[in-house]
């Protein structure tokens, strides 16, 4: 419905642009200068062209339109507000999950020690390594 009620305002829109633009000008501003004869648009006998009448239906149609989508946008809107509308998201939602740390492998305990002085190849003990 509200996207019928769009093209249609749409199309009165341009319809609306086209007929003011194709009516003649009468020069001055609200029918002020531009000569004495009247027709101008403040005096009492303003000229009724099909233009004019055309452009008046165009612009209450307009008018009609823009009422109704104010409406119909009114409607929708009263279920929630904007603020509503964009706590609604959690951030698990909007955000990317965080990768898992890289696994360690787990060394024995004997590993982790510094080698004791027992520990050389013949089974006796190491001696430390001389100064020069």
């Amino acid at each position: 419905m509200e996207n019928v009620v769009l093209v249609v305002h749409l199309i009165l829109a341009l319809c609306l642009i086209g007929i003011v633009l194709l009516q003649r000008s009468e020069g001055g501003g609200l029918g002020m200068g531009g000569g004495g004869g009247g027709g101008g648009v403040m005096s009492g006998r303003a000229a009724a062209t099909a233009l004019a009448k055309l452009t008046w239906v165009f612009a209450i149609a307009f008018i009609i339109t823009s009422i109704s989508l104010t409406i119909i946008a009114a409607r929708n809107a009263a279920d929630q507000s904007v603020l509503d509308r964009t706590t609604d998201t959690t951030p698990a939602e909007t955000t990317a999950p965080v990768p898992a740390a890289p696994s360690v492998p787990v060394l024995p305990e004997s590993d982790l020690l510094p080698p004791s002085p027992a520990d050389a190849t013949n089974g006796g003990p190491v001696a430390p390594p001389r100064a020069d």
